[in-house]
């Protein structure tokens, strides 16, 4: 095996460096969760999984259910992990819709671990974006896949927030954990970013956001609250999983909407709400 050139580093099938999987593996609606073992709970929503490979952090399987292909990949944590899973899953192919469940902190007091929040669009605490677009280049959920995570979320009775959400590069400087062997740089960023009305903080929405949008396809993301900072409270560890559990259910509905969308939008270019009789 050899690999193309320094610039695309895949071998003669396609098969990306980092990730691990080739064109033909990859469907076209992906799903991308930071957890591998949460990567691998969906997979068990799957009625068969055809494609299952593990590449350093990168644990992917493509499978079918309710009829349509769909991949679930675990990238690991971070902005820059998200980066390579995003851009090597578009060398496979370019018609991909992402939608992001993760977890997240909420910054506004009375929002509920465990509840869920939708993004609408993400500030940038992290510069990987920034590599590829101006710095008032806005990172913004496509509006198809709000619409469906929200309409999902509904239909499941599941509680949840729509709104900004704030994407750091660290877990605990660029989230002003306190208490720590080094102290934060800006230790009032939560109460700040509340202020001027973002409701949760994550590691990953904003990069995923950019390049969907830099590249012309759909990304979205929705995020199981396990931390209130300003309540101080961290989820149990017996909530975990049914809290893990309801977003992976809404993305999966979500998905189902997205493609219920497209079948009614036909060769409009975006999907429209049906006119009232």
């Amino acid at each position: 095996m050899s690999f193309e050139s320094a610039e695309h580093v895949r071998d003669e099938d396609g098969r990306q460096y980092h990730i691990g999987v080739a064109p033909g593996e990859v469907a076209s609606q992906v799903m991308l969760v930071g957890d591998p073992d949460r990567a691998r709970r969906v997979s068990e929503h799957m009625d068969e999984v055809r494609v299952q490979r593990a590449c350093r952090e990168y644990v992917t399987f493509t499978g079918t259910r309710a009829g349509r292909e769909l991949t679930v990949m675990g990238t690991g944590i971070g902005c820059d992990n998200t980066e390579i899973a995003v851009l090597e899953l578009l060398e496979c192919r370019r018609d991909i819709t992402f939608v992001r469940v993760g977890s997240c902190g909420a910054l506004r007091a009375g929002v509920g671990i465990g509840e869920l929040v939708v993004s609408t669009g993400a500030l940038r605490l992290e510069s990987t974006s920034l590599a590829f677009v101006e710095e008032g280049y806005p990172a913004v959920a496509h509006h198809e896949v709000v619409l469906a995570l929200l309409s999902a979320a509904r239909q499941q009775g599941a509680t949840h927030h729509a709104g900004i959400t704030a994407a750091a590069s660290g877990f605990y400087g660029w989230q002003a954990r306190k208490g720590l062997a080094v102290e934060p740089r800006f230790p009032d960023l939560p109460e700040r970013l509340a202020r001027q009305g973002v409701v949760n903080m994550e590691m990953e929405t904003s990069t995923l956001f950019t390049l969907a949008s830099a590249a012309g396809v759909r990304a979205g993301a929705v995020c199981t609250v396990f931390a209130n900072r300003p309540e101080n409270r961290f989820i149990e560890p017996d909530e975990k999983h049914a809290a893990e559990g309801r977003a992976i259910d809404v993305g999966l509905g979500a998905l189902d909407q997205l493609a219920a969308m497209d079948a009614a939008r036909g060769e409009a270019p975006f999907f429209t709400l049906p006119a009232p009789d």
